[in-house]
């Protein structure tokens, strides 16, 4: 495994991660005393690095898959360095042992500050835009700033990390996949990524070839969810029309109604206005209908009155889709083969 990452790491990589050991990391977590969180990849635990910077060490669960989404995520974000995107310290391997080191962000995940009335209000209107401005900026990069394509196929609040400014740092490149530019297609056994978040291709293949779209899919919904402080689906709406938050406020915007956003000033409603604008045309359900990553950035820049409103995207297919999503049901049902198709930028 060593190999195969430092086989990744040494190819035109300018920084390389430091090898660690387990003991090492024991040390530095101060034998894993403070928790910091703990999902399906494993658990993360606050340490102090060499350099006496505090650092986040992240133990990966045994994996299913031989350890390729650990080798996926050191080789991917190793090889890398943006101010939008976590940077990886170092990295653990020693028998079953397997930990990531990277610089610890003090604020925490962005989940906190959509869901949390509490955090919420630490946060205002023009500090989420700008959050979500350096998260579509990241992900522009992922896709067209490096030599490789890097697609990272789980966008989502969980993995949107936030410095001690509040700078975003996309984080967890477990189910990432990178690739020369000069490949077309790859295929795949699996959708892969969040219910919520994942972009209908991956589940129906009749809708169109898939793509870094599908990464822009999952930034609109992420970006809808950070213009409203709220998420999508709400499970215990008033009104049945209101449960899929996407699909009312296309049809206010439609009927030329603003919001109501309570204290909100006019200001806060134009860049409300343009978030929501600009993650409806990321949402689309036919992929050649989504603005790239970089088109959506420019979106996200421009002046709210030059903004168009897209065609709208919930169509009789996307409510089917999404109430696979609602019941999440994962309409795949078998293990037949994706072709995903990485179409030009």
């Amino acid at each position: 495994m060593y190999r195969t990452i430092e086989d990744y790491l040494q190819n035109g990589s300018s920084f390389v991660p430091i090898r660690y050991s387990f003991s090492e990391i024991k040390k530095m977590s101060n034998n894993f005393k403070t928790k910091l969180g703990e999902g399906g990849y494993g658990s993360v635990f606050k340490g102090v690095l060499r350099s006496g910077h505090f650092g986040a060490i992240k133990m990966m669960a045994n994996s299913k898959s031989n350890g390729e989404d650990f080798v996926s995520e050191v080789a991917t974000i190793g090889r890398i360095h943006h101010v939008n995107v976590v940077q990886l310290v170092g990295y653990c391997v020693e028998g079953s042992k397997r930990a990531l080191v990277y610089d610890f962000m003090p604020n925490g995940s962005l989940e906190k500050y959509i869901y949390s009335n509490a955090y919420a209000l630490m946060v205002s209107v023009k500090k989420m835009y700008e959050i979500s401005l350096g998260v579509a900026q990241g992900i522009e990069y992922l896709h067209q700033g490096c030599e490789v394509q890097i697609l990272h196929f789980d966008i989502k609040p969980h993995n949107i990390l936030l410095d001690e400014n509040f700078i975003p740092k996309i984080s967890d490149f477990g189910l990432a996949k990178l690739y020369s530019t000069e490949d077309s297609t790859v295929t795949l056994t699996a959708a892969r990524g969040t219910m919520g978040y994942i972009a209908p291709e991956l589940f129906y293949k009749n809708i169109g070839g898939i793509s870094y779209k599908a990464d822009v899919y999952s930034f609109g919904m992420l970006l809808m969810e950070m213009a409203s402080k709220r998420k999508n689906f709400r499970e215990l709406a008033g009104h049945e029309s209101q449960t899929y938050f996407p699909s009312w406020v296309y049809d206010q915007y439609a009927m030329g109604r603003d919001l109501e956003m309570g204290d909100a000033t006019d200001e806060e409603k134009e860049i409300i206005k343009r978030m929501i604008v600009t993650a409806l045309w990321c949402i689309q359900m036919n992929p050649s209908d989504r603005p790239s990553m970089r088109e959506a950035r420019e979106m996200l820049e421009e002046d709210v009155g030059h903004l168009q409103m897209p065609p709208n995207p919930f169509t009789r297919s996307e409510e089917i889709f999404l109430a696979d999503v609602r019941n999440n049901i994962d309409p795949t049902c078998s293990n037949t083969e994706l072709t995903w198709t990485l179409s030009a930028r």
